[in-house]
C-alpha cells in the first residue's frame, strides 16, 4: 500500500530541517574565525591581486609583472628562494635528529621542557633575534671574542653576521625549533612493536630504518622542509634588522615599495611582487598540506 504523499513531504522537510539545523550548529561556532579569514586574509589578497594588474590610472596591464621579473627583482626572486632552500636544508637535518633522540630516550619532563624551549625559540624573531646575534656573533660579539680566545677566528676567511651566509645562520636559530616541533609527532608516531616485529624477523636495525623507519618518516620530513621553506621565504623583520636592504630580498624589495620609494608608473609594482610571493609560497605549502593529510593516517 502506498503511502500517503503528505507524509513523504513531511518526512522530507523534516530532514532538510535537521541538515540545516545541523549546519547551523556547527557554522555558529567558526563564524567569527570565518570573519577574520575573510576581512584579514581573502579581501586583502584579493584587492592585492587586483591592483597588481593595474597602472597608476587603474587600467589594466601586465607591465608589474614584467618588471617583478626581471633584473634585481628577478635576483631578489632567486635570493629568496635559494634563502629558503638552504636554511630549511641546514636545519631540518639536525632539527630531525634532534627530534629522534629527545622523542626516543628523553624522559618526559625532559620532553616537556623541550617542547616549552622550541615553542618560545620557534617564535623569535625580528629586531630582538638580530640583536642576540649580533651581541654574541658581531665582530667584537661575546661568543666571537671567546672563539677568539682559543684561537678561532670565525671573521678570519671573510665571513661576516651581516651577509647572506650570516643570515642562513640566524635563520637556522628559529628553524632547528620549529623542525623539531614539526617532526616530533611523526617520531612518536613509530610504535616500538614494529621494531619488535622487526628484529623477530631476523632483520637487522639497518634494515629496520631503511625498509621501514625511513619510509614512514620521509613523508613528515619532507613535509616539514617545505614549512621551514615557506617560513624563510616569507620572513621580513629579521632580514631587514640585519642586511638593512643590502641583500635583494622580496619581502624586502616590497617593505621598500609599502614604505613610499617607488619607481615613477609603478605604483603597484610591490603588489606583482607580493602575488609572486603568494604563489611560490602557494607551491610549497600546498604539498606541504597534502603530504601531512596522507602522513596522518599512519600516525592514528
Amino acid at each position: 500500500m502506498a503511502k500517503p504523499l503528505s507524509n513523504t513531504v513531511d518526512k522530507g522537510a523534516a530532514n532538510r530541517g535537521a541538515l540545516v539545523s545541523d549546519f547551523t550548529r556547527q557554522l555558529v561556532p567558526i563564524l567569527p574565525l570565518l570573519v577574520l579569514i575573510v576581512v584579514f586574509l581573502i579581501w586583502p589578497i584579493v584587492n592585492v591581486a587586483i591592483m597588481a594588474f593595474e597602472d597608476n590610472y587603474g587600467n589594466f596591464t601586465f607591465d608589474n609583472f614584467v618588471v617583478a621579473s626581471q633584473g634585481v627583482y628577478a635576483q631578489a626572486f632567486g635570493n629568496s628562494i635559494s634563502l629558503g632552500i638552504y636554511s630549511a636544508l641546514l636545519a631540518s637535518i639536525p632539527g630531525a635528529v634532534f627530534a629522534y633522540i629527545i622523542e626516543s630516550r628523553g624522559s618526559e619532563f625532559l620532553k616537556r621542557i623541550i617542547n616549552s624551549a622550541t615553542s618560545v625559540l620557534a617564535n623569535s624573531g625580528g629586531v630582538p633575534l638580530a640583536f642576540m646575534f649580533i651581541a654574541a656573533f658581531g665582530a667584537e660579539g661575546s661568543a666571537t671574542v671567546l672563539l677568539k680566545a682559543i684561537g678561532l677566528d670565525i671573521y678570519a676567511g671573510g665571513f661576516t653576521l651581516f651577509s647572506y651566509w650570516g643570515l642562513v645562520l640566524v635563520y637556522c636559530f628559529f628553524q632547528i625549533p620549529i623542525m623539531v616541533l614539526v617532526f616530533s609527532p611523526a617520531v612518536q608516531a613509530l610504535r616500538r612493536e614494529w621494531t619488535e616485529a622487526a628484529r623477530s624477523l631476523g632483520a637487522s636495525k639497518w634494515q629496520y630504518w631503511r625498509h621501514v623507519g625511513f619510509p614512514l618518516l620521509f613523508p613528515s620530513f619532507s613535509a616539514s622542509f617545505l614549512l621551514l621553506f615557506a617560513s624563510a621565504f616569507s620572513a621580513y623583520a629579521t632580514a631587514r634588522a640585519m642586511t638593512v636592504g643590502t641583500i635583494a630580498l622580496v619581502p624586502l624589495m616590497i617593505g621598500t615599495l609599502i614604505d613610499g620609494n617607488v619607481i615613477v608608473d609603478q605604483f603597484n609594482l610591490g603588489k606583482a611582487l607580493a602575488i609572486g610571493m603568494v604563489l611560490v609560497t602557494a607551491l610549497a605549502m600546498v604539498p606541504y598540506l597534502l603530504i601531512q593529510r596522507r602522513v596522518a593516517r599512519w600516525q592514528k
